[in-house]
């Protein structure tokens, strides 16, 4: 089986790269835009393992159509900052050419070589406003759920499910990422070909873009080590926002399930997550970070980030009800990882994060 991996110069997609191909059983080939810092070093780790990068760009439909025909694509391509388009360091209309236009461009490569398409898609497609408002307190260093006060559809205890509200606003990240979905299954429905979404949580690991935007847990960590300036913003200035957390490799076993199954049915979008067993917040990561590294002052600012949310775990109940999929990794170890590589690359933020 040949699976095209978009975007494999990234964090995820290297990692998706690098794991995959350790399992057996698959050829792997990818295409960057090699965009962002970081991408080119990634880029020679997997040449040197025998992977094909092509140099393309899926904003630009003439680069697409030269990609070798695979029967599998796996789109991990994205601009994937819930900020990005409102300032000037992205526009408006970058992100909708990253995140919708280059996916529209990989459907047309799959309609024409009858490849199957599975979009690695987020978690901040559900409604900010509707996130804003559920019930929390605070409890030790964290928020947490309130169930007593009553929950809204598609929530529970266990998190975020796939029936929770994708109403706006939800950011032209979410939005480019939610349109792309639709299209997607609009797509595979259409012309025939086997469509698989999967919304994740919050990925991290060691080699993760040092940017707060995309990758909050190496930059924390990074950060700490080095005596950055950190800030807990937002919500008191406590910290005590929460999110769960999942490494990239937790993903192939799933992966190598919907590679094998043309099955069809109505389950086509999965919640995939750390859960709350890998859920924490800013001030606990802190407290890691500091019995880790030593003490380090985290300021305060009040005023609230765009798009912020106190609390948001996902609910992956479906896919281990469907593929009996769950996250293998625990937090502590993805934690103990990323400061791993902290310590052996001491120019990583620099290198990684402009």
């Amino acid at each position: 089986m040949k699976v095209l991996i978009t975007g494999i110069c990234g964090f995820v997609g290297s990692t998706l790269a690098r794991n995959w191909l350790d399992a057996g059983r698959v050829e792997i080939v990818g295409l960057d835009n090699l965009s962002r810092c970081g991408s080119e070093e990634n880029r020679l780790k997997l040449n040197r393992l025998g992977i094909n990068v092509i140099h393309a760009d899926m904003r630009c439909a003439s680069d697409i159509e030269s990609v070798p025909r695979a029967d599998w694509v796996l789109d991990a391509a994205a601009n994937p900052s819930v900020l990005a388009g409102t300032d000037a360091s992205c526009s408006s209309r970058q992100v909708v050419e990253h995140n919708l236009l280059g996916t529209i461009n990989v459907l047309e490569y799959c309609k024409r070589h009858r490849a199957g398409f599975i979009q690695l898609s987020t978690s901040r497609v559900y409604s900010i406003a509707d996130l804003s408002r559920l019930p929390v307190e605070a409890a030790g260093r964290a928020f947490r759920l309130c169930p007593e006060g009553g929950l809204p559809g598609g929530i529970s205890a266990a998190g975020v499910s796939e029936a929770f509200s994708t109403a706006p606003p939800i950011s032209l990240y979410g939005s480019t990422k939610l349109a792309s979905e639709l299209l997607a299954l609009e797509y595979g429905e259409m012309f025939g070909f086997p469509v698989w979404i999967n919304r994740c949580g919050v990925l991290a690991g060691a080699g993760q873009f040092g940017r707060a935007d995309q990758g909050i847990f190496a930059y924390w960590i990074n950060a700490w080590l080095r005596r950055r300036r950190l800030a807990y913003t937002g919500f008191g200035g406590t910290g005590f926002q929460v999110r769960d957390c999942l490494h990239p490799r937790d993903l192939i076993p799933l992966l190598e399930k919907q590679t094998a199954s043309n099955a069809s049915g109505t389950e086509r979008v999965f919640n995939l997550g750390g859960g709350s067993d890998n859920a924490v917040s800013l001030a606990e990561l802190s407290a890691w970070c500091s019995a880790r590294f030593g003490p380090h002052s985290v300021s305060a600012d009040l005023n609230g980030r765009r798009f912020d949310i106190p609390w948001l775990v996902l609910d992956s109940s479906l896919a281990r009800e469907r593929w009996g999929w769950w996250p293998e990794t625990p937090l502590t170890a993805i934690l103990e990882e990323i400061a791993h590589h902290a310590e052996q690359n001491p120019d990583w933020l620099e290198m990684s994060g402009a």
